[in-house]
């Protein structure tokens, strides 16, 4: 049975970039990289990890008083839940009026215009 892929909240998307991006890696060491980014105490930074934990989200080994974090869930896997749940609650699960929506509002440069036609190509072989 394939396993469900936890929820994820705006801040704890923050968490697991750092996450996918090299672990596992300590508290210190994920709150050291948000440093810069976000302004976040070091106590919420801890909230997000342990709410990623019990969503099994993330997982941790411990060597004494330290834990190391780890994802246990793929950054792929993630970003097609949300996409299928976004379409899902604003576009009733359909593309079409999704893409039409994007190609209309958004200013895309040729290189973005290519890029579509090549993946619309290849889905269309």
């Amino acid at each position: 049975m394939k396993r469900s892929i936890p929820r994820i909240s705006d801040a704890e998307w923050e968490v697991m970039k750092v996450l996918w991006n090299g672990s596992p890696k300590t508290a210190s060491e994920i709150i050291g990289e948000l440093e810069g980014s976000r302004d976040w105490n070091p106590k919420t930074v801890r909230t997000l990890i342990k709410r990623l934990t019990e969503k099994e989200a993330v997982g941790y080994t411990q060597e004494g008083r330290v834990y190391s974090y780890y994802p246990k869930v793929q950054e792929e896997e993630c970003v097609k839940s949300e996409t299928t749940s976004f379409m899902q609650r604003v576009y009733g699960g359909t593309l079409r009026p999704m893409l039409a929506h994007f190609l209309k509002d958004e200013q895309l440069t040729k290189e973005d215009i290519e890029e579509l036609r090549k993946i619309l190509d290849e889905r269309k072989d």
